[in-house]
């Protein structure tokens, strides 16, 4: 799957989470603070689920939840390979080791989780009352953006040319959408620019995870 649509009359409030690298805690805790309820909110992961923290298997359970939603980042895209190809080393170079060295039940339930993610969207087109809001792991690959159109896979989840721009001063609005937001590239601070908004803030690397509310 692509694209996917969600319509914000469906909740009261909608956050947007960075990359969680197996910090399950780390989100439990904001949705203490923030009284998040599952029966009127949702939450929406910019990718990234497993790998590096040690909770992924946990993680990967939020997939089952009505309350939230994610697109596939490169790390979700390296498990999926590997598990398909049977090689393994650029996943365990990256994070995956976590995988192969689960045992009996839990492994069965990581396998059957990770092979979900053939289910996670590319892309969230997010319709709320005065605005679109775009959600993809790095990228969305074109100057401007319309629901359906095709793009380069790999530029979606591994692309970091847009935020290399953006940080050497350059850069420009995505035309099609009102926001787009994006995890990927871990950095000290949100960054914001133009139409877009980068919010993997590296909680995995002992920064804070950044949950923004858009509704």
């Amino acid at each position: 799957m692509v694209y996917q649509y969600l319509n914000g009359e469906n909740w009261r409030h909608i956050y947007i989470v960075g990359d969680l690298h197996g910090c399950r805690y780390l989100l439990d805790e904001q949705l203490v603070a923030r009284h998040f309820d599952p029966q009127q909110d949702l939450i929406v992961a910019v990718g990234d689920l497993i790998d590096r923290g040690p909770e992924s298997l946990a993680c990967l359970a939020l997939i089952d939840e009505p309350w939230f939603r994610c697109v596939r980042g490169n790390h979700e895209e390296m498990a999926l390979n590997a598990l398909n190809s049977g090689d393994r080393m650029l996943w365990e170079l990256n994070g995956g080791e976590w995988f192969y060295r689960l045992r009996g039940v839990e492994l069965v339930t990581a396998k059957h989780a990770l092979l979900r993610c053939h289910q996670m969207p590319l892309i969230l087109h997010i319709h709320l009352e005065d605005r679109t809001v775009v959600v993809a792991h790095a990228d969305y690959p074109a100057a401007h953006y319309a629901w359906g159109q095709e793009i380069d896979v790999q530029q979606v989840v591994w692309s970091r040319e847009r935020i290399d721009r953006l940080q050497s001063g350059e850069g420009e609005s995505i035309s099609g959408a009102d926001a787009f937001y994006f995890g990927h590239t871990p950095l000290q601070k949100v960054l914001h620019a133009f139409n877009q908004h980068y919010i993997d803030t590296g909680a995995v690397f002992g920064n804070s995870l950044t949950l923004e509310q858009i509704q």
